[in-house]
């Protein structure tokens, strides 16, 4: 081989196909195996989520914040929304989270409890929801509750003229909103599908033993001289042919 020219490696996919086809067993098995693996994780291991949330009506009335006055119509939606960006920031500050943790009695820390709020506009109109996410259904409906109770006093004493009437209470989930035990489930599937297939392409890349003439011709573009039988081989093993050894044109075995 010249040193000018590159090595390079031809990839046969319909050996690759075959060799998949081959050890279909193998493949199965790892599907099974992570989706079993995956399904166990996610029942036993990850902890169940779930959520509970309340719906609040933004005033569209005019308000004034300090000394600047805001006039909000119906048809002003983009004002609604700046009213729930700024009602999302009360709700989240300490002195409205410490007093949903005093009043609701819960043991969590004003960081903690931060993380467990979600506030988001309702198709960009006047009605925002909160969404509280806990590891206990009901406490995420009773924590969802009291910020709804809590949240419309603390604004009034804010932002003046303001107002925020709730319009769906919360109620305690019926299911988990995570994890997903089907989505756990077929993510593993796919992974040992990948994972097995990965494998046997690797190992046929790297396997360099002859098996046929088409082999050689393929792979090193020789022709085959001539062929040695096994003679201590089953006679109906492949013609009578197993274990042959091959003299290619080049005076070499393989």
């Amino acid at each position: 081989m010249n040193s000018n020219e590159k090595d390079y490696m031809e990839i046969d996919l319909m050996r690759l196909l075959k060799a998949m086809l081959h050890r279909a067993w193998a493949i199965a098995i790892a599907v099974i195996a992570g989706a079993l693996i995956a399904f166990a994780y996610a029942s036993l291991l990850i902890t169940p989520l779930y959520k509970s949330k309340a719906l609040l009506y933004v005033n569209n009335s005019s308000i004034s914040l300090g000394s600047t006055s805001v006039s909000i119509s119906t048809g002003e939606l983009s004002a609604a929304k700046s009213l729930v960006d700024t009602y999302t920031v009360i709700l989240k500050t300490r002195t409205t989270l410490n007093a949903v943790i005093e009043k609701a009695g819960l043991s969590y820390t004003y960081d903690e409890l931060y993380k467990m709020i979600e506030t988001s506009s309702v198709n960009g109109t006047e009605i925002f929801q909160i969404v509280v996410t806990s590891p206990d259904p009901k406490e995420a409906e009773v924590i969802a509750n009291t910020v709804a109770s809590v949240l419309p006093e603390k604004i009034s004493n804010i932002v003046d003229g303001s107002s925020v009437k709730i319009v769906d209470y919360a109620v305690v989930p019926s299911r988990k909103d995570s994890p997903s035990v089907t989505k756990y489930t077929m993510i593993g599937a796919v992974l040992g599908f990948v994972l097995a297939a990965g494998v046997i392409v690797v190992m046929e890349l790297m396997d360099n033993l002859v098996k046929d003439e088409e082999y050689l011709l393929q792979t090193y573009k020789l022709p085959v001289l001539a062929a040695v039988p096994d003679l201590d081989a089953d006679a109906s093993s492949y013609g009578g042919y197993y274990g042959k050894s091959y003299k290619s044109s080049s005076g070499g075995k393989k």
